[in-house]
C-alpha cells in the first residue's frame, strides 16, 4: 500500500467520530463520520470500516456511504456472475444501496462531500 493511500487512511480514521451542522442555513442538515480500523479480507481490502451520512434535522438518514453491509451489483445478463460489494451508496432514505468502488480514502471523502451538495439541491428543488 502506497504511503499517500496509508496518510488517507489515518486521516479518515481520525474523523470517527465528527458530526457537523451546517451552518451555512437553518435547515438542520448535519453530516457523521465513524471510522473503524479492521484486518484486511477479499470484503474489506482496504482494511477501513466506515460509515458516512447525512442527516436532517429530525436525524432522518438521507444519504451515506458505508460498507457495513454486502449489495448485489444489478446485472442485466442472467449467465454472469452477480458482484458482490460492501463498498455501496445510499441515495436516499429507503435505497437499499447500490455498489461503491471505493477507490482511496481522499476519494471516499470528497464523493461524500459532493454528494452531500447534490442531495441538499434535489431535497430543496435546486436542482
Amino acid at each position: 500500500m502506497s504511503q499517500h493511500k496509508l496518510d488517507g487512511i489515518e486521516y479518515l480514521l481520525e474523523l470517527h467520530g465528527s458530526i457537523v451542522y451546517l451552518d451555512n442555513d437553518q435547515s438542520g442538515y448535519w453530516w457523521k463520520i465513524d471510522t473503524w480500523k479492521v484486518p484486511e479480507t477479499d470484503a474489506i481490502p482496504h482494511g477501513i470500516k466506515y460509515r458516512l451520512t447525512l442527516h436532517n434535522e429530525y436525524g432522518t438518514r438521507l444519504m451515506g456511504y458505508d460498507n457495513a453491509h454486502v449489495v448485489k451489483a444489478k446485472c442485466r445478463s442472467k449467465i454472469a456472475g452477480v458482484k458482490r460489494s460492501y463498498d455501496h451508496k445510499h441515495s436516499s432514505p429507503t435505497d437499499k444501496g447500490v455498489p461503491y468502488e471505493f477507490e482511496s480514502p481522499a476519494k471516499l471523502i470528497e464523493d461524500f462531500f459532493n454528494a452531500i451538495d447534490e442531495t441538499i439541491a434535489i431535497i430543496e428543488g435546486k436542482k
